[in-house]
């Protein structure tokens, strides 16, 4: 028998929330630039990630949650631009649990989201290269902004506190619960 968690009135005010009124298209295309200013700082930590995008240069990946979508173009220089507007994307990334609360919890297991693939199969192969391989090293970038080892203490106490969290959620999963695999499928789009 299924247990409904006792947070699953958090996913109706969610549904509530993004049913209303959408926000406008400049803060949706500033949120677009922020993100993928974050994304290519990440990246250019790691050369082999950035060579490993050279190689698919003008391609255009569109990855896709709900009613919320980017399209991300892959620069000469192996990084990432938000893509010009109506560009027909080579991959489409579409994350299948609907529910924002399973996917916080899958995250803090450390689980892939479910995704549906769809469309370039070597461009899918290079961006979940750049999903198992790539990490932020959050603690390099603080320790420019504070100093080594103050840096190295805020990275513990934040290790620390997001196992607490792991565990916390581990512990408040229904018995017996059964998290389902993430359903991938890879389809070639004909060219």
């Amino acid at each position: 028998m299924a247990t409904q968690s006792p947070f699953s009135f958090l996913d109706s005010i969610f549904d509530r929330v993004t049913s209303g009124p959408q926000p406008p298209q400049w803060l949706v295309h500033e949120v677009h630039q922020r993100a993928v200013l974050f994304i290519n700082h990440v990246l250019m930590q790691e050369p082999e990630a950035m060579e490993r995008m050279r190689r698919q240069k003008g391609r255009v990946a569109l990855v896709q949650w709900r009613a919320y979508s980017m399209a991300l173009l892959v620069t000469p220089a192996g990084l990432f631009n938000v893509a010009p507007e109506g560009v027909s994307p080579d991959l489409r990334l579409e994350v299948t649990e609907l529910s924002p609360l399973a996917l916080a919890q899958s995250a803090l297991r450390g689980d892939k989201p479910a995704i549906r693939i769809e469309g370039d199969v070597q461009l899918a192969a290079e961006i979940n290269w750049l999903v198992d391989h790539v990490r932020w090293d959050v603690e390099e970038d603080l320790a420019r902004l504070m100093g080594d080892a103050p840096a190295h203490q805020v990275a513990q106490v934040a290790r620390r506190a997001a196992q607490a969290l792991r565990q916390f959620v581990g512990a408040r999963m229904p018995t017996g619960s059964v998290v389902p695999a993430p359903v991938t499928s890879t389809d070639r789009t004909a060219a």
